[in-house]
């Protein structure tokens, strides 16, 4: 990947081992220095329209405000916090915008809970016309793919069963994904507690743009699902994961992913989906660490090494927390 621009992934099988097709949205930032297209200068001074008579002395004819007697029209987030995660809903796409999670090597030691007792669930905390139903992933052709994995909770059954609220779904490619390379990807996540004391973890999905080989024109285009179409299928996922010593205003080492929703082949290196939070933040709409101080702030891949350990997914199955390894290395067990 180039050292000045940063490619996102748009529509491809990363299996094939291609980059082409690549919407480039950001550019990588330099030294001490936000990417170009977020950090761009403001104006020096902003021209105020002139108005014939002062807007504090105007009394306007019309009252906009006044459709809210028949109620607001949204958006609505439908914050949701369970035991073990705090989510915010996207009714539009019946996909979480996103889900946050927080584990430690305390509560990975834990295991009081076992998958094999709970079941995918509709969120009834979702209105209904808004929700995503079971019936929208049956015969699909996508896994209903957690956001925060059930791996993650298992110091509770309350907590596991939670993490199965279809409200912490998303449709996501079962073989070469969701089965693979994204659970290798929440494994590493895991292993990060062996560095740490303290993890968080904000997962969602992406609707990226990528060129119209026809006309030149960046596109967002996405499979819908359901009978009559009901759920969003993402083009891209994301992690943005905040590793924190465990001291009082103490560092934090960050770190940003965004992952095709595609087949991956299990030796593409984790860190060529690396990007800059700021990223994520422009394709997402939302803000992650806008109250934690530069001088606070590492990079988790200076830190360890940003590298995914390749399971057999039925021997991930028997053992679902996997292998913690030594000090300051996560390449290996």
């Amino acid at each position: 990947m180039s050292k000045t621009t940063l490619a996102i992934i748009a529509g491809i099988s990363a299996a094939a081992g291609a980059a082409t097709s690549a919407a480039i949205l950001f550019s990588r930032p330099e030294k001490k220095s936000l990417p170009t297209a977020i950090a761009s200068p403001a104006p020096t001074s902003v021209p105020v329209p002139a108005y014939p008579t002062p807007l504090k002395d105007i009394v306007p004819p019309v009252n906009p405000n006044g459709l809210f007697q028949y109620g607001f029209p949204g958006p609505v987030s439908d914050l949701h916090p369970t035991l073990s995660t705090t989510s915010a809903f996207d009714r539009r796409t019946r996909n979480p915008a996103w889900v946050a999670e927080h584990i430690t090597p305390a509560s990975l030691a834990v295991n009081n809970a076992d998958r094999k007792h709970s079941y995918f669930v509709e969120d009834i905390n979702v209105p209904a016309k808004f929700r995503a139903n079971l019936s929208d992933y049956f015969r699909s052709g996508y896994d209903r793919g957690h956001q925060v994995p059930a791996a993650d909770a298992k110091w509770s059954q309350d907590a596991l069963d939670q993490t199965f609220l279809l409200s912490n779904m998303c449709p996501q490619v079962g073989d070469g994904f969701n089965r693979d390379y994204w659970a290798h990807f929440e494994d590493f996540c895991r292993r990060l507690t062996n560095n740490y004391p303290s993890i968080r973890i904000v997962t969602g999905p992406l609707y990226l743009p990528k060129r119209d080989p026809e006309d030149g024109k960046w596109k967002v285009s996405y499979e819908v699902i359901g009978n009559p179409p009901n759920v969003s299928v993402p083009t891209h996922f994301y992690k943005v994961i905040f590793a924190e010593d465990g001291k009082t205003g103490g560092n934090v080492s960050l770190g940003a992913f965004v992952l095709p929703n595609a087949p991956i082949a299990n030796d593409k290196p984790l860190q060529d989906f690396e990007v800059p939070i700021e990223a994520v933040e422009r394709a997402s709409g939302l803000e992650f660490a806008a109250k934690l101080p530069a001088q606070r702030r590492k990079k988790l891949c200076e830190e360890v090494h940003c590298t995914v350990i390749v399971r057999d997914y039925m021997e991930r199955q028997k053992n679902l927390m996997g292998q913690a390894p030594g000090k300051r290395s996560i390449s290996g067990p």
